[in-house]
């Protein structure tokens, strides 16, 4: 009987539970695979920790944020890491080739590892929709309805107290959570990584919002740079992957409006509640289709492979389509925003 390693990397994100349900439920009841969780991501196939995963263990875990099995930011090629340690991994534990769930980082990181002579398939996973190899990933829906709720919630207290709110989302290169919510809820100015705008443009927007007798609403993407910035706001150190932690242009933003506009201005970081809680339906579902999805990848035996989203159907993609090539909110599409900003 086939058996194969799951292992959920980076960023914790609401729908992992689904694909894990997903891969176990199809893999056991359709082909008769078995499964193992390797725990805390790259960290469990490095070291061998691992769990078992049968049907009792993933039932009812679909409406649950986060993973089961945990994950973390450790590369497969840290120090007892790489192929040869990893293959002796393998071979011990009986597993024949490993499912790995993540962005673009873990999807760089697998493709090297199939190039070392791992057999390995992946499943796309990131709040920021930015892997452009798939349509859209689980966790970017949720993202979304909680940073619209939020946009919602500080409009009353913006109305109550007239003051201009800035809300701060998720986004390191790309816009997608900022462009959605920002447009569902209305917002009078979006801004993200993809378009620089000078505080002036901003300002004006603020200004002609409170012209009309309207408390203004700024959403901005964590990744935002004024045009004289040559890199996102970052004081926070490095994350697990050697890349800046982002947060603050919020901060940063909300007092300059207010010194140049005299708009009392309030900023929140929405942070990692964008990432937990209960996936919304739509998240769910597209976790279970990759899990059923990822669980027939193994079974043909398509190493280098990821399955992916395209209009509303699963297809599978080479590790190389999906690296290195984020998708970010294309400029028309912005412009189309920005034309009734303010």
């Amino acid at each position: 009987m086939a058996r194969f390693g799951i292992l959920t990397s980076g960023g914790d994100c609401p729908g992992l539970n689904a694909v894990i349900r997903g891969t176990v439920l199809q893999g056991t009841k359709v082909h008769g695979q078995e499964f193992v969780g390797f725990k805390d991501g790259f960290h469990g196939l490095v070291y061998g920790d691992v769990v078992d995963l049968d049907r009792t263990a993933v039932q009812g875990i679909s409406s649950q944020g986060g993973t089961i099995i945990g994950t973390s930011r450790f590369g497969p090629y840290e120090p007892d890491g790489g192929p040869d340690n990893i293959k002796g991994v393998l071979a011990r534990l009986g597993i024949d080739a490993v499912i790995a769930v993540g962005g673009d980082g873990t999807m760089a990181a697998a493709n090297r590892l199939l190039t070392d002579g791992i057999p390995i398939v992946g499943v796309p996973k990131t709040i920021d929709n930015d892997l452009n190899a798939t349509d859209y990933t689980f966790g970017f829906n949720t993202a979304v309805e909680v940073a619209t709720e939020a946009v919602d919630r500080l409009r009353t207290t913006g109305n109550s107290h007239k003051r201009c709110m800035v809300l701060e989302v998720m986004g390191r290169h790309a816009g997608w959570i900022a462009m959605y919510s920002g447009v569902a809820a209305g917002a009078h100015a979006i801004l993200i990584p993809e378009q620089p705008e000078t505080l002036e443009q901003i300002c004006e927007w603020v200004l002609s919002v409170q012209d009309r007798g309207r408390s203004p609403m700024v959403v901005v993407a964590e990744g935002f740079t004024f045009p004289h910035m040559d890199e996102a706001h970052s004081h926070k150190g490095l994350d697990g992957f050697n890349r800046p932690r982002l947060g603050g242009i919020g901060d940063i933003l909300a007092p300059l409006i207010e010194e140049h506009t005299g708009i009392e201005t309030r900023s929140t970081t929405l942070g990692y509640i964008q990432r937990g809680g209960v996936p919304s339906a739509w998240d769910r579902t597209l976790g279970t289709r990759f899990g059923q999805a990822v669980s027939d990848l193994v079974a043909d035996g398509q190493w280098g492979q990821m399955v992916a989203l395209r209009g509303t159907d699963i297809v599978r993609v080479p590790f190389a389509e999906a690296v290195g090539n984020p998708k970010t909110v294309p400029l028309d599409y912005y412009r189309g925003a920005r034309a009734i900003f303010g």
